[in-house]
């Protein structure tokens, strides 16, 4: 009787924890692995110079004497536009160079955005141009051929031994 008491207990729990594991797998997200990387970093790249381009197209608008175009939560569309590029520039990551270079293009949308708030569109123009022209010279920092990663990579047993690796290119 205890024996199959606890066989009864057992096939209880494997059935109410297999049930209960299938209905949540599809939409459980971990740590920062679903916060970015929803995009590709080309992708990310395009939506971001497409916010840029809606801020710019809003500023145009503004600059022909229209008012200020508020959206729902009570903020410029220009500052929204902004912000909304700055998100999704995080979804650009494919390597450091690209990365560090992406801040510094960030800072361009940082400063248009002050400058916006500051009713200086003059110069949130000129920092948003900056902006668009550093995003798309982005592009060009991702094409690294399968030739150039093996080029900058030296082989672990190669740095152990410190012997020199041919196909990593000079070493000092």
């Amino acid at each position: 009787m205890k024996l199959l008491k606890n066989a009864v207990l057992a096939t209880t729990l494997v059935l109410s924890l297999g049930s209960f594991s299938t209905t949540v797998s599809a939409d459980v997200c971990l740590g920062m692995a679903c916060m970015y990387n929803r995009m590709t970093p080309l992708e990310g790249i395009d939506a971001t110079l497409g916010k840029i381009e809606e801020a710019l197209k809003a500023i145009q608008v503004r600059n022909s004497g229209s008012a200020a175009i508020i959206d729902k939560d009570g903020e410029d569309i220009i500052v929204t536009d902004i912000k909304e590029a700055l998100k999704l520039s995080k979804e650009i990551n494919a390597n450091d160079k690209l990365d560090r270079n992406r801040n510094r293009a960030n800072g361009y949308l940082k400063e248009a955005r002050s400058a916006v708030q500051n009713n200086d569109l003059a110069k949130a123009t000129e920092l948003l141009n900056e902006a668009d022209k550093r995003f798309s010279d982005l592009k060009s920092m991702i094409d690294l051929t399968q030739a150039d990663r093996a080029s900058q990579q030296t082989h672990m047993l190669n740095r152990i031994l410190d012997t020199p690796d041919p196909v990593a290119g000079t070493r000092k």
